[in-house]
This record gives structure tokens, sequence and C-alpha cells, in this order.
């Protein structure tokens, strides 16, 4: 059966293009500098609708990336240092089996969501 292997890109408006992809280039490492893609790691991705009067976000945003971290605590430190203000976020049922958050904006007010995921067992193939 076809099916979709995975995120082929986001796309969103924005007032400044090119400053808001300098941030996310800057900041988080994506987009490396010449090239037109982010190559990612492979991992788990969630896709998650939420309802429309979801508090888990401001109101005032239809959407909220969620960005996979390999060191939370490394990364929570360079975005303070350079300015950003970090809300680090507790586990979501208490004992951290879906891992370790921190939120963040970036410069258009997007709220972020910083997840460093525990580690999992490698699925088998065909799973």
């Amino acid at each position: 059966m076809a099916r979709v292997t995975g995120i082929g890109g986001i796309f969103f408006r924005a007032q400044d293009p090119d400053a808001l992809a300098d941030w996310y280039r800057i900041h988080l490492g994506i987009t490396q500098p010449d090239l037109a893609v982010w190559m990612q790691e492979a991992g788990p991705t969630v896709f998650s609708p939420f309802k429309a009067d979801t508090d888990y976000f401001a109101a005032d945003r239809q959407w909220m990336l969620n960005l996979r971290v390999d060191d939370l605590p490394g990364l929570i430190a360079q975005l303070r240092a350079a300015g950003i203000a970090v809300e680090t976020r507790p586990y979501w049922d208490g004992d951290g089996s879906y891992g370790t958050f921190a939120r963040i904006h970036d410069p258009e007010g997007t709220p972020i969501e910083l997840w460093q995921p525990p580690v999992w067992p490698t699925p088998s193939p065909g799973r």
C-alpha cells in the first residue's frame, strides 16, 4: 500500500522571511547555509491535531512547531545565552515516558516546543 513516509516541508507566512529563516538557522540549526533543504535525522514524528479550544498553545495561533532535539539542556543553555526566553515544560504524564520539553517563541511569536524524546526500542522492519 502506498503511504506517506515523512514530512516533506513546513510552509508558513512571515513578516520578514529572510530574517526569520536566519533566526531558525542560527539558533536551532534548521536549514544549512547555502542549501534549500534541511537534512533531518530519522526519528519519531508526532502528528496530532488538537481541539480548537486547546490551551496547550496560544489561542491566537493555529499551529505550533514541535522540534525533536538531541540535548535539551544544552540547547536551553545556548538559547538563554543568546537572550532567548525559554520556558521549561513538565513531563506530560509525570514520569518522563514521553520525554522532556521546553518552549520558546520565534521572533514573530510562533510557539516552538522543543522535545527530547525518551530512548525507545527500535521497531522491527515492517512496523
